[in-house]
């Protein structure tokens, strides 16, 4: 497939995900605060369970799509990196620099803004990484309603951005919020994940065997107090983009199959579930406490500098210039976008503060979803402004 046709369709795609996320976020929210509240939140506790033999995998419905379907997005996630790193955009040092220094500011600057507000309090550093992420489908959402205004090459700009900071976050949450390790089930995985290597090296092209592994491997993984959807990640990297004959790369045939069912059905679900915020009771304080203000700040104000101040300091230092047809002003819109946590960020928030273990619940949603909120109307201005009716798109 073309490489425009394959964007277009990546482009389509994401920002049309973008405005059913927001959709599904706006209906928990109405849901969870009406009097239909008690069956929104009965919904996500109802109690799932599957079992073979002694083996026992038991949580509420929420951990099934948190833990289980978000596993599918992580996958579709490790196939695009993949397939970027190999023959698309990341495949050459110079295709990288200016994506990848405007995401690693836009890590960077809000994990620090977050620190620095919630430094003296250890109970809530847990939340460090929560503003660290970029939704991309919400992002190219908000670029979607701006049309041809939009240069392609902002587009890819903002798309190879995300993807790394997508690498990052994967990175983040391998090391840091993971829980009490079972050296068995670590042993189990290894085993798994060798045998999904020596597939791609014997050339093995056939997908159902290493979805069968791959299920297997994510059980492990669950099992084994890393997080389970990292077991989604590996998979990807396992599976073979090219083939020595003509058929069908397995990578590509996943990807294209992935896509829809993510973009329009497990991102909407993560996101019904989890934006569910009770607005009961909220004070002034649900904005100005440490966690929520760190958490909105990180989004809004530490990524547009993180963002922009490297794309800047990249640009001026000359290590790589901008892209074709973009202007300063639409690099700054981009920036403000990348705001735009939601996904990622609520995930990670799943796991800094866990239900019945931290004050905190609720608090990281109430900043996300205030951040996100600014960071989108904001950044939808700032590109409306700077961008020229006659740019080609």
């Amino acid at each position: 497939m073309p490489l425009r046709s394959t964007f277009t369709r990546f482009f389509q795609l994401e920002a049309a995900s973008g405005l059913l996320l927001i959709a599904a976020a706006a209906l928990a929210l109405l849901i969870n605060n009406s009097p239909l509240s008690y069956l929104y939140n009965g919904l996500l506790e109802v109690p799932v369970v599957t079992q073979v033999g002694t083996l026992t995998i038991a949580k509420p419905l929420l951990l099934w799509i948190n833990d289980g379907l978000m596993a599918l997005f992580f996958l579709l996630i490790g196939l695009e990196v993949k397939r970027e790193v190999i023959e698309g955009h990341l495949s050459k040092p110079s295709q990288i620099v200016l994506p990848g220094a405007a995401a690693i500011g836009g890590m960077l600057v809000p994990a620090l803004i977050y620190w620095l507000l919630n430094r003296d309090n250890p109970a809530a550093l847990g939340g460090w990484a929560i503003p660290m992420a970029t939704d991309i489908a919400f992002a190219l959402g908000v670029l979607a309603l701006l049309g041809k205004r939009v240069p392609v090459s902002l587009k890819l700009f903002l798309m190879t951005l995300a993807i790394i900071d997508d690498l990052g976050a994967i990175i983040v949450i391998a090391i840091f919020y993971s829980g009490e390790l079972s050296g068995l089930s670590l042993l189990l995985a290894a085993a798994c994940l060798i045998a999904l290597i020596a597939m791609n090296r014997l050339g093995v092209v056939k997908l159902g065997p290493y979805l069968v592994i791959g299920l297997i491997l994510w059980v492990c993984v669950l099992k084994s107090g890393v997080h389970a959807t990292l077991a989604g990640v590996t998979l990807a990297f396992c599976i073979p983009l090219r083939t020595k004959n003509s058929e069908p790369s397995p990578l590509l045939s996943l990807e294209h199959a992935l896509h829809p069912w993510v973009a329009f059905g497990i991102l909407p679900l993560f996101a019904f579930a989890n934006a569910g915020v009770s607005l009961a009771g909220v004070s002034l304080e649900s904005f100005t406490h440490q966690v929520p203000l760190g958490i909105a700040a990180g989004l809004l104000v530490g990524k547009t500098i993180g963002v922009f101040g490297l794309t800047w300091l990249a640009v001026k230092a000359g290590m790589a210039a901008l892209p074709q047809a973009v202007n300063w002003g639409q690099v700054l819109g981009v920036a403000i976008l990348c705001g735009i946590g939601f996904t990622m960020s609520l995930f990670v928030g799943s796991l800094a503060f866990i239900p019945g273990s931290s004050d905190y619940v609720g608090m990281d949603r109430m900043g996300i979803l205030t951040g996100s909120i600014l960071a989108a109307v904001i950044g939808y201005a700032v590109m409306a402004m700077s961008s020229r009716r006659d740019t080609q798109a």
